[in-house]
This record gives C-alpha cells, structure tokens and sequence, in this order.
C-alpha cells in the first residue's frame, strides 16, 4: 500500500487506512498532481480488502483550502488561453467525489482546520465529519465569481435544505465547526488536540463492523436520495438479498444467538 507521493501521505492499521492531504504551506490546496495523487490512493483504498475504512484529513491547519490559484493563473494573463473549467472539473475534481461517494467503504473526513471551495466539496462527499473545534468552512466560489462545483451544492441541498444551501453558496462565508454541527452537516465536534484519537476511535469502530453491509447500506442511501418509494422497496429487497449471503451476516446471527461479541471480518 505504500507509494512515493509528494502532495499526500498515506498510512493504513488495523484496517483504516488515513489519507492526508499534505501541501500544509499552501494549506494543502488542490493541484493537478494531487488530484492524480488522490486519485491513486482512492482507487488503492477501494480494491484492498484489508482496507475496511477510509478517513481523509489534512496536514497542518488546514484540510483543504480548495484550487490552488496560483497553478491556473498563466490563464488570466492577457492574451492568455483561458481555462476550460469543464474539462477541468471533468479530469481532476468529478473522479475524486465520485470515488468519495461510490466507494462501499465508510469514509470519514477528519477535518482539521479550513475546509474551502472543492475542499469543502470533498468533505460533504464522505460518510462522516468529525471536526476539531477550530476548523471551518466556507463555500467560497462566490468570492471569484464561480459556481458551486464537485458536488458540494447537491450535498449541502440534501443536508441542510434549501434556505441554508443558498445562504452558504450565496454569501461564501465561513462557518464555524459548531456551527456546522448544528446546521446538520458535521457528525461531531472535538477538541481541536483530541480530534486525531477520537478519529481513530470512531474509524477503528467502523472497520471493525461488517464492512460489506455498510457499502451495501451506503449504496442504499445514495439511491434513496432520488428513488420513489416503490423502487426505494424493491432495492432494499435485492440488496438485503445480498447481505443476507455474507458471511458477517452469518456471524452477527450466531453470536447473538450465542451471546458473544461479533467477529466481523468485512465479507
């Protein structure tokens, strides 16, 4: 699992596996290498079996301030090509939130400090938030006259509703973690020197449940988000199929049935 990165680091135990974003001087913003970085990593996470949870932090006081500006500012010189920002967005962004989203692993964003623009996008694409109490968020497109992107507007309509969504993306402010945890879309708010154990707590918690159930119900919940109810029953129905056939399905029964503790082994 290990690699030669230069804008990440990656580490993996007792089946989590932390990517960090690690560009802490330009408060880990977003560069086309990273995104090839990422996308090595992400696509590495999803094939290991030994990997039974996925968390996503950032080096230093940030998690992710978003494109890094400098790296496409050749495009606003005169006479200058300007940039494609669908293609842009097409090659180095989609892919990411995709993985993100599509992965059948729980994936926690550890967020510890700044999280602005696609860097805000990439923690509404995972699971779980666990925030430290100094880290914020902002969605900044607004400030240089661009939209919402890497599926951030969708997620914060889903999470917090429409009046919220458009208070966020209207206005780009910066939102305080507590905040963010009582406007719904942050799981939990810890010390900002805590934020590191409860992580691994809270990922060692996941990895250790039946893992296939877990990309099974988060397949679930992205297809409910735009099912009627009549397909929401009869998929519930073919997955449960699915679960059922586990073989942590088959130990969860026996060890209530035994009165012991589970020995998930995530298939």
């Amino acid at each position: 699992m290990t690699a030669n990165y230069t804008t990440i680091e990656t580490t993996a135990d007792a089946g989590v596996m932390t990517i960090r974003l690690n560009r802490p001087d330009s408060r880990n913003a977003f560069n086309e290498q990273m995104g090839v970085e990422l996308g090595t990593a992400l696509r590495m996470a999803q094939r290991d079996g030994a990997v039974r949870c996925l968390v996503l932090t950032g080096t230093g006081k940030a998690f992710c301030s978003g494109q890094d500006l400098k790296e496409i500012e050749g495009h606003y010189r005169e006479d200058a090509e300007p940039l494609d920002f669908g293609a842009h967005l097409r090659q180095q962004y989609n892919p990411i939130v995709l993985r993100l989203r599509s992965m059948e692993k729980p994936v926690i964003a550890s967020v510890n400090g700044v999280a602005a623009g696609a860097g805000f996008s990439f923690a509404l694409a995972a699971d779980l938030r666990i925030c430290a109490q100094s880290a914020s968020f902002m969605m900044a497109f607004v400030h240089v006259g661009l939209v919402p992107d890497s599926g951030g507007a969708l997620a914060l309509l889903q999470q917090v509703g429409y009046a919220k969504a458009a208070e966020l993306c209207f206005l780009g402010e910066r939102i305080s973690a507590e905040r963010a945890l009582s406007m719904g879309f942050v799981n939990r708010v810890v010390a900002d020197d805590e934020l590191e154990a409860e992580t691994r707590k809270l990922a060692a918690r996941l990895a250790a449940l039946p893992t296939r159930a877990i990309g099974l119900t988060k397949r679930l919940l992205n297809r409910a988000w735009t099912a009627e109810l009549e397909q929401q029953l009869e998929y519930e129905a073919f997955l449960q199929e699915t679960a059922g056939q586990t073989a942590d399905h088959r130990e969860g029964v026996l060890a209530f049935v035994e009165k012991r503790k589970p020995d998930f082994k995530g298939c």
